[in-house]
């Protein structure tokens, strides 16, 4: 019995030899179709294309590299650069010596009519002796200078694009942008496109972006997607999609190791929150977060620590100074802190390492320290929140219990923060200094909490050799969190305290 195919049924996809590219694009290209990649000149289109060819080669597929714009030479010191070889691939070169000899009968530099049938006639000539499955044109823009008008410039690639279904081939179509912004005739005979771009930063390293401007009969994911080149290749990081990751996970609070907070808190922290630590610095933030991770740590879970502002080896140091000992955590892989340049980081590739260490390395308690940096490694403000809503979406689903820090700007009277995350938490805890006694002293009190029935009430905090302190209520003062309280009763500090039993 025979059976009639579906036409519901998507056809076979050939990877891009870039995994996360192939995600955005639904599973790859389809095969049998022209693909153009196009960006400006160092964006990163030459290294897009080899990586396409050697993964063909890696399957069995030939490939075929036709260059107008670099030689043979500048692209096997390209793939060298990224310890490729090129044994595999086809180079053919449309322009040799000889064609630039100024005693030539044609030259690329002086383009006519016939050069550009002689272009065409020599890419299927060598199309019809290779035969191969994956093609790679670089570039489009020396057609464009050749054929000199935009009506024949168009035929001649149709041509092309259908010469190269008859064959089956499976090309990327490279172009370098330098036509006018305005001219979309590529995009119509294209099956799909692909943009690039690349953008330098006032200070730190150039950002990379790129976006599927079309793919026909393909579900895609849509938007700006970052990516690098580095050794090895092109690395992209898909926009996060929180409402795609899910993971059932319990409820149950946990405590932060402070059993008075614990009690401001309602009870703990649920998991599958984020928690946002505020204040001034020095306050205690950075000590209150590595507490709680100590404390996750000890229960026997994996955590993560995202350091912006400082350095490794001074955290450890203060809070090995406060009684908290993370170095055995470190070294047995339980506790991961990484140190982050913010100049030299883009989201797309932050989500990514937080994706790894949730998804892989199975962290249940996350840090971010401080989104003050962090603000910095993004474009504005408003991208930051956006990214940042997403992100906390993405952590809550996971079951991940997040904690943000966030510093505020002055010490007493009135703070302000370079923004505003606390419609995005499901907890904040406020910080203040207060001035009692000839002393300056710190407070702490939570001023939200969308899963316990916290407490109001506003308490001293300490950091000590012996870790974190909390007091009773500041019953008796009123101002604290102006940082100029107004003393009425008889409320015993801690530091009368202590002074008291030395």
């Amino acid at each position: 019995m025979t059976s009639i195919a579906d036409p519901l049924v998507e056809p076979s996809r050939i990877s891009t030899g870039i995994l996360d590219l192939d995600n955005i694009l639904g599973g790859g290209l389809t095969p049998n179709r022209s693909y153009l990649i196009e960006g400006t000149p160092g964006s990163g289109k030459t290294t897009i294309a080899l990586q396409f060819l050697l993964n063909g080669a890696q399957a069995g597929e030939r490939g075929l590299y036709i260059t107008l714009s670099e030689t043979a030479a500048e692209l096997r010191e390209v793939a060298r650069s990224h310890n490729w070889s090129l044994d595999e691939i086809e180079l053919f070169e449309l322009v040799s010596e000889d064609g630039l000899d100024p005693e030539s009968e044609q030259s690329i530099l002086d383009p006519s009519e016939v050069e550009l049938g002689e272009t065409i006639r020599g890419v299927m000539e060598c199309l019809d002796r290779i035969r191969p499955s994956r093609v790679v044109f670089d570039s489009l823009s020396e057609m464009r200078l050749l054929a000199q008008n935009s009506l024949r410039y168009r035929r001649q690639i149709l041509a092309l694009k259908q010469y190269f279904s008859t064959l089956g081939c499976t090309v990327l179509m490279l172009d370098d942008r330098s036509s006018d912004p305005g001219d979309l005739q590529l995009h119509s005979i294209a099956h799909g496109v692909i943009t690039l771009e690349q953008a330098a930063q006032e200070y730190g390293s150039e950002r990379r972006r790129l976006r599927v401007v079309k793919m026909r009969g393909v579900k895609y994911r849509g938007g700006f997607h970052d990516f690098i080149i580095e050794t090895g290749g092109v690395a992209v990081f898909p926009r996060l999609i929180a409402a795609e990751h899910h993971r059932e996970f319990t409820g149950e609070l946990v405590s932060t190791g402070v059993p008075a907070l614990d009690q401001m808190l309602g009870g703990g922290i649920a998991p599958g929150t984020n928690t946002l630590l505020t204040g001034p610095s020095g306050v205690g933030k950075t000590s209150t977060a590595v507490h709680c991770a100590l404390t996750a740590l000890q229960r026997g879970e994996k955590a993560a620590y995202y350091l912006f502002d400082e350095g490794l080896a001074t955290l450890l140091a203060r809070a090995s100074a406060l009684g908290m000992d993370l170095a055995p955590y470190i070294a047995s892989g339980q506790l991961s802190i990484r140190q982050i340049d913010p100049a030299e980081l883009s989201p797309g590739e932050f989500a990514s390492w937080i994706r790894t260490a949730v998804e892989v390395d199975q962290v249940r308690f996350l840090a971010i320290d401080s989104l003050n940096a962090f603000l910095q490694a993004m474009p504005g403000e408003k991208y930051l929140l956006l990214q940042m809503h997403e992100l906390l979406s993405y952590l809550n689903q996971q079951g991940v219990m997040t904690m943000l820090v966030l510093g505020q700007h002055g010490i007493v009277g009135e703070v302000r923060a370079d923004v505003d995350l606390s419609y995005l938490s499901d907890t904040i805890v406020l910080f203040r200094y207060f001035e009692a006694h000839g002393e300056m002293l710190k407070a702490v009190s939570v001023a939200k909490s969308r899963t316990t029935e916290h407490q109001s009430s506003i308490r001293e905090f300490r950091l000590t050799p012996r870790g974190l302190e909390v007091g009773v209520p500041l019953k008796d003062f009123e101002g604290v969190m102006s940082g100029l309280p107004t003393y009425r009763g008889a409320t015993e500090m801690m530091a009368a305290e202590r002074a008291a039993g030395a």
